[in-house]
């Protein structure tokens, strides 16, 4: 093929080509190149959303902590123990992880039955492992960002808290 088309631009033993031949293997192993770099950019930007999303989930538990300071004072003093605090407040954490995961896979699946109606070529699904895993990391969200509040609302003073306004 490079032979023929050198002879048809009549060009010279030891000149350079001016063609390019580009092969069906060539333009898919780019086309394998760009989706490997939109996988890892959309990567990077559901990382980043997760981090915002986790440390907005801590600030509105440390919120709730303030607000609910004198309540955990009260059941202190009645008796809770440390552990019943702390999970208290990671399950308060973990479930408003698990709605926005929930929400998430709610939009996502949305998205795909709207693509598959729109584009019925591209065959659109949503697997299941791909919503376990969505649940999966949005408890691990939860549980990793609810710890720090649990734990310091756990750890107040009953009397401290109770005297709190």
């Amino acid at each position: 093929m490079r032979l023929v088309l050198r002879q048809e631009h009549r060009i010279n033993f030891r000149d350079e080509d001016d063609f390019q031949i580009l092969t069906q293997n060539d333009l898919l192993s780019v086309l394998g190149n760009i989706t490997g770099l939109l996988t890892v950019f959309l990567a990077v930007i559901a990382g980043i959303s997760l981090l915002v999303g986790g440390i907005g989930i801590m600030n509105i538990m440390l919120v709730t902590v303030t607000e609910r300071t004198r309540e955990i004072g009260l059941r202190k003093a009645v008796g809770a123990q440390k552990s019943d605090i702390l999970v208290q407040f990671l399950v308060e954490a973990t479930v408003m992880a698990l709605l926005g995961g929930g929400i998430g896979v709610l939009i996502a699946v949305g998205g795909a039955f709207l693509v598959s109606i729109n584009l019925p070529e591209l065959q659109t699904t949503v697997q299941f492992s791909s919503v376990l895993l969505a649940t999966m990391i949005s408890l691990g969200i939860g549980v990793f960002f609810g710890i720090y509040p649990a734990n310091r609302a756990a750890s107040l003073n009953p009397i401290d808290a109770l005297r709190y306004e």
